[in-house]
């Protein structure tokens, strides 16, 4: 299954570039965030590989979810896809943004694939092995490298938010002497954790499923986690949420080993 996923996010990924590089056509959703002729190319042909490997496994995929196209995943293994995480960041014309493809099974993120085109930065992740390699002219051009997260210690390293720091999380970081902090785009900031690169990252901020899902799979497996204000996994496949949309999550942090 990997290497399906792993093929397809960089086939999405070479999409992204060639867009990237002719400058992108940018539109804004209700929620007034960015949607580039990019995020629909690569969901396209993320969407066409998980139908045609998986047919039975039923997609959640944020340009689609947006439309109103949202299949049945009761009881169901399902994928959650982001086909470019960190609109504002491509647009922007900074190289943090990432395709994602997890796979969620019992509200659990078991598998997961970001790649981030721009850098060449391919992780990847299942059944509690989290590796990394490098590719070049769309190809994985070093071996792979397990990666694993770092046990922390009295000085920790956080990772914040580019584009949606807020008010909380700076609170957050002063309430634990916490001084040592990078914003990161998009969902490299997991990879970072699961790399054994940094230690934290609140998020006090709204995130949907499909832009942690992928990303939250490589910081488990790195043997990281992701908890909920109440001390909890974040969960995966939320509907009928009472004060929230399908698939939103609550705050959360994911930290490496405790």
């Amino acid at each position: 299954m990997l290497e399906i996923l792993e093929r397809s996010a960089i086939a999405a990924g070479r999409a992204i570039l060639d867009i990237y590089d002719a400058g992108p056509a940018v539109t804004y959703k209700l929620d007034s965030s960015p949607v580039t002729d990019a995020d629909h190319r690569a969901e396209r042909i993320i969407l066409a590989d998980l139908a045609a490997a998986f047919p039975d496994i039923p997609v959640i995929a944020e340009e689609a979810a947006a439309a109103g196209h949202v299949p049945d995943i009761t009881g169901k293994p399902f994928f959650l896809v982001d086909p470019l995480d960190g609109t504002k960041e491509f647009v922007g014309r900074n190289s943090h943004f990432t395709v994602n493809i997890g796979l969620i099974e019992k509200g659990v993120p078991v598998a997961g694939v970001v790649y981030a085109p721009a850098l060449g930065m391919l992780y990847s992740a299942r059944a509690g092995k989290a590796k990394k390699a490098m590719v070049e002219h769309d190809r994985i051009a070093s071996p792979w490298t397990i990666i694993g997260c770092r046990s922390c210690g009295d000085r920790l390293v956080a990772l914040t938010s580019r584009w949606h720091n807020s008010a909380e999380t700076v609170a957050y970081l002063a309430e634990h002497g916490i001084t040592d902090y990078e914003a990161v785009g998009s969902s490299l900031k997991f990879c970072l954790l699961a790399e054994g690169l940094a230690d934290i990252y609140p998020r006090f901020s709204r995130t949907m499923e499909w832009d942690t899902a992928a990303g939250d799979a490589i910081l488990r497996a790195a043997g990281g986690e992701t908890l909920t204000m109440e001390g909890t996994p974040l969960t995966y496949g939320k509907r009928n949420q009472p004060n929230d949309s399908d698939f939103a999550n609550p705050w959360f942090v994911s930290r490496g080993k405790v």
